[in-house]
C-alpha cells in the first residue's frame, strides 16, 4: 500500500433526526440520517484510508467514457459531433494521474482509446491523442448498452485505483440485447464502479437510463438539446474528480428483535437502498453509497422494534460509516449516529412527526406519485393521471420543490397548487416530460 496523507480524508459525521416517542403498542421508528463528508483537503477524522495518493493531487482514480455510436447519433448530423466535443471536453477535465478510456458503444463495444484492454494515464500528451481518436468516432449499428458496460468494468478493474467511475451517453433504446442482459450486467457491474448516465435527445427510455444510474450509484439525466453535452459533461468530470473516498457504506446494527424495514436515500435524490444490504456480522448489514467528496446526503431509515411497555426505553439501531474490505473486515470511518425507541402514554409526544422525516416522507411520495401519473398519462387513463399529477403539484408546494414544481407546471395546468387541482395540458413535448420523469426522484433538503 503506498503511502498516503491523512489531510488528504474527508471528515465524516452523522446526525440522526427522529421523534423517539411511541404510543402504547408502538412498533415502527423513522428517523432521517444525514451523513456529511467535509475537509478534504485538510485534517479528518483519525483513519487510515487505503488511498493511493500524494498530498494534494487527490486519490488515484480511474474513468471510463461511453459513447453511443449507434445509428441514431446520425440524426441529426450535429448530434455526433457534440458527443465528441462533450468527450473531449469531459478529458480536458481529467486530473493528472487519472487512468482513464473511451468506449464506443453500439451492438458491440469497442475500444477507441488507448486500446488493447488498458487504461490510458492523464497527462498532455495522452488527452491530446484521446481527442485525436475521438474523430475517428462515427454512428452506424445498433444499442446493446450491457456490452458497454461490462467493457467498462474490465477496462476500470486493470487499474490499482481507489475511484472507479463511467459516464454513459445514449441517445436511443437498448433494443439489440434482452432486459435480462442489462439487468444481468448491471447486477455485474454493481459495487464495481460507480456511473453516470444520461440520455440526449428524446428517443430513448427514460427507466433504461434511471435504472443504469440506481443501480450503479450515479446520477441520471436529460440532455434535450445536444449543444449542451459539453457543458454537462464537463460538470459530471468535475464531480467526479471531486471525489475523495470510494465503496463507503452505511452500516445499521440492530438489537435482537428488531427488524429493518427499509433504508432509502431521500437527498440529494431517493435512491431505494433496501434490497441492497449485504450482511456484516451478527444483526448488522451494509447499505452502499458509493464514493464521496466534499458533500452531505439523508437517508430514510426504518426499523421494526419488537413491542414494549410504557416507560421502556431502547437502542432501535446504531448507524456507522464504514469502507467493506475484500478480506470480510471493515474499515471504520468514526462516526456514528443512534435510532432509538422510547415508550409513553404522552399522546402529544408520541403523534408528533418529526419535521425531517415528514419532509422526506412526501418527498418520497412526491416522486412515486409523478411516475405513477405520467405512466397513467401514456396508458390514456386522463383521470388517474390528473390525480396522480395534482397530489404531485400539492406536494412540491408545500415542501418548496420550486425546480420539480416549474416542470409539472410543464405538463399540467395548475388551478390550485395548494389543494392539487389541475387539468392535464393538451399538448406537451416528449422533452418536457422526459425531463419530468428523469429529474422526478430530485428532492429539495429539509431546512434544518
Amino acid at each position: 500500500m503506498a503511502n498516503f496523507s491523512k489531510s488528504n480524508v474527508p471528515q465524516f459525521s452523522v446526525d440522526v433526526y427522529q421523534n423517539e416517542y411511541l404510543p402504547e403498542g408502538g412498533r415502527e421508528v423513522n428517523a432521517i440520517v444525514t451523513v456529511s463528508a467535509t475537509g478534504g483537503g485538510t485534517v479528518g477524522s483519525a483513519v487510515t484510508a487505503p488511498h493511493l495518493y500524494s498530498p494534494g493531487q487527490g486519490p488515484s482514480a480511474a474513468v471510463a467514457i461511453m459513447v453511443d455510436c449507434s445509428g441514431s447519433m446520425d440524426y441529426p448530423p450535429t448530434k455526433m459531433r457534440n458527443a465528441r466535443d462533450a468527450t473531449a471536453a469531459a478529458i480536458d477535465t481529467l486530473r493528472d494521474g487519472v487512468h482513464f478510456a473511451v468506449i464506443d458503444g453500439t451492438h458491440v463495444a469497442r475500444e477507441v482509446y488507448p486500446g488493447g484492454g488498458r487504461l490510458a494515464v492523464a497527462d498532455p500528451a495522452t488527452r491530446d491523442q484521446a481527442k485525436q481518436a475521438l474523430r475517428r468516432l462515427s454512428a452506424g449499428g445498433g444499442t446493446a448498452i450491457g456490452t458497454w458496460l461490462r467493457l467498462a468494468d474490465r477496462l476500470l478493474a486493470s487499474a490499482d485505483v481507489e475511484i472507479r467511475h463511467g459516464i454513459l451517453l445514449t441517445d436511443g433504446r437498448n433494443e439489440h440485447e434482452s432486459p435480462e442482459d442489462l439487468r444481468a450486467a448491471l447486477d455485474a457491474c454493481a459495487g464495481r464502479f460507480t456511473c453516470d448516465a444520461r440520455g440526449v435527445g428524446t428517443d430513448w427510455e427514460v427507466k433504461e437510463v434511471t435504472a443504469i444510474a440506481s443501480a450503479l450509484l450515479g446520477t441520471a439525466d436529460i440532455v434535450a438539446d445536444p449543444a449542451a453535452l459539453s457543458a454537462d459533461f464537463t460538470q459530471i468530470m468535475e464531480a467526479t474528480m471531486g471525489k475523495e473516498v470510494a465503496d463507503v457504506a452505511l452500516r445499521l446494527w440492530t438489537p435482537v428483535g428488531t427488524r429493518i424495514k427499509y433504508v432509502k436515500q431521500v437527498a440529494p435524490t431517493v435512491v431505494d437502498l433496501t434490497d441492497r444490504r449485504t450482511e456484516a456480522g451478527p444483526r448488522a448489514g451494509d447499505y452502499p453509497t458509493g464514493s464521496w467528496g466534499d458533500e452531505s446526503r439523508d437517508y430514510h431509515v426504518c426499523v421494526e422494534v419488537p413491542p414494549a411497555s410504557l416507560g421502556q426505553e431502547m437502542l432501535a439501531a446504531r448507524v456507522s460509516l464504514v469502507i467493506p474490505q475484500s478480506d470480510g473486515s471493515a474499515q471504520n470511518l468514526g462516526a456514528q449516529g443512534l435510532v432509538k425507541a422510547v415508550w409513553t402514554d404522552d399522546m402529544a409526544a408520541s403523534t408528533s412527526i418529526n419535521p425531517q422525516v415528514a419532509h422526506y416522507t412526501g418527498q418520497a411520495e412526491l416522486a412515486q406519485v409523478i411516475q405513477q401519473g405520467l405512466d397513467a398519462r401514456k396508458a390514456g387513463d386522463i383521470d388517474g393521471a390528473t390525480a396522480k399529477l395534482g397530489r404531485a403539484v400539492q406536494l412540491a408546494s408545500a415542501s418548496g420543490n420550486a425546480d420539480t414544481a416549474k416542470l409539472l407546471a410543464k405538463v399540467v395546468d395548475v388551478v390550485d397548487a395548494a389543494t392539487g387541482t389541475v387539468r392535464l395540458k393538451a399538448k406537451v413535448t416528449e422533452a418536457d416530460e422526459m425531463t419530468l420523469e428523469t429529474r422526478s426522484t430530485k428532492t429539495v433538503r429539509v431546512k434544518k
